[in-house]
C-alpha cells in the first residue's frame, strides 16, 4: 500500500487548485485565534433584561414565517416562537459541537503533538467548549427550555461518530457549522433582535470562520488522499447526516410550547416554499463546495436532495 506523504500532498491538487500546506494553514489560524478570540462570560452582559418587543431570531428565519398559520398568529406569539426556536437551534448547536469535539480528538490522536495542526485542533476544541457553554447560558437567559434532539437521532449519532472516517468527520463538521453560520451572519447585525442574542451570534461567527477554514482545507486533503472506499463511505454518511440535520433543525415541541397545534405547524413548515428557500440558501455555499470536491456524487447527492437542503 502506497503512503501519501506531506511532500506528495503539496504536489497534488483538486478542482479548487493546489492543496495548501497543513502546517502553514494551522499557523495562520493560530495567529488569528490569538487576535480574535472571546470569553463570552466577560464579553456579554448576562445580567441584561430581556428587551420588550424584540425578536430572539430574525422573523424571516423562523420556521413558520409566511405560512397561513404565521398569518393567524399575533405578533407576541410570533416573537415567543422566535425565542423558543433560538433555544432549539442553540440546543442543536451544543449537540453538534459535542460531537465535533469528539471527532477532533479522534483525528489528532495519532498525529504529532507538537505540530501546528494538532495545536490548532486543540485551540478549536477550547473554542467549542466556550461556545457550548455560551449557548446553554443563552437558553437559560431567555427563559425557555432546552430542546434535545429526538432520542433515535441522539443514539444514531453515537453510531455515526463511532464509524466516521476522517473525511466523513470533517464533512459532518461543515454541515453542522455552515448553515447555522449563514443564519447567524444575518442575525448579529439585525437591530430587531435581542442585544444579547446578537452578541452571542457575533462571537460565534468570528470564531467559526476559522473552524470552517480548518475543516474545508482538511476535507479537501482527505478527498484527494483517502482510499476510494473511504471517499465513497464519506459521500453516503454525509448525505445521511444532512437528512438527520434537516429533521432535527427545529424541535417540533417549540410549536406546542407557544400554544400551536404541533401537527398543523409541522405540516405547514414542510409545505412552505419560503422555508425550503431559506434552508437551501443556507446550505448553498456548502453544497457548492461539496460538489466541487466530489462529496455530492452518487447516493450522497440523492440523500442530500431528500434532506431538502439541496435543490
Amino acid at each position: 500500500m502506497t503512503t501519501v506523504t506531506e511532500r506528495d500532498v503539496q504536489l497534488l491538487r483538486d478542482a479548487l487548485g493546489p492543496l495548501r500546506d497543513r502546517e502553514e494553514i494551522a499557523e495562520r489560524l493560530l495567529a488569528s485565534s490569538a487576535k480574535h478570540s472571546f470569553d463570552p462570560d466577560k464579553e456579554l452582559d448576562w445580567d441584561a433584561a430581556i428587551e420588550d418587543g424584540t425578536w430572539f431570531w430574525p422573523p424571516e428565519l423562523v420556521s413558520l414565517y409566511d405560512t397561513p398559520l404565521w398569518r393567524r398568529m399575533s405578533e407576541e406569539q410570533r416573537m415567543d416562537l422566535s425565542r423558543h426556536e433560538a433555544a432549539s437551534l442553540a440546543s442543536l448547536g451544543i449537540w453538534f459541537e459535542i460531537i465535533l469535539m469528539q471527532l477532533l480528538v479522534r483525528h489528532i490522536y495519532d498525529k504529532r503533538v507538537t505540530s501546528n495542526h494538532v495545536r490548532y485542533a486543540l485551540t478549536e476544541i477550547a473554542d467549542e467548549c466556550r461556545h457550548s457553554m455560551m449557548f446553554a447560558r443563552m437558553i437559560k437567559w431567555g427563559g425557555s427550555p432546552d430542546y434535545p434532539v429526538p432520542r433515535v437521532y441522539h443514539n444514531l449519532a453515537r453510531v455515526l461518530k463511532t464509524v466516521s472516517t476522517t473525511p466523513g468527520s470533517f464533512a459532518a463538521t461543515l454541515l453542522g457549522e455552515e448553515i447555522l453560520d449563514w443564519m447567524q451572519r444575518l442575525t448579529f447585525p439585525d437591530e430587531r433582535v435581542q442585544t444579547l442574542v446578537r452578541g452571542v451570534t457575533r462571537i460565534h461567527v468570528v470564531e467559526e470562520a476559522r473552524h470552517v477554514r480548518y475543516a474545508r482545507e482538511e476535507l479537501r486533503r482527505q478527498m484527494v488522499t483517502a482510499p476510494r472506499w473511504e471517499r465513497e463511505l464519506t459521500r453516503v454518511s454525509c448525505g445521511e447526516a444532512a437528512r438527520v440535520f434537516s429533521v432535527c433543525f427545529v424541535n417540533p415541541q417549540v410549536y406546542e410550547n407557544v400554544g400551536l397545534d404541533r401537527r398543523e405547524a409541522v405540516a405547514q413548515v414542510r409545505a412552505s416554499g419560503h422555508r425550503a428557500e431559506v434552508m437551501q440558501s443556507g446550505a448553498k455555499r456548502l453544497t457548492d463546495f461539496f460538489d466541487d470536491i466530489g462529496v455530492l456524487n452518487g447516493v450522497g447527492r440523492r440523500l442530500w436532495k431528500s434532506s431538502g437542503l439541496l435543490a
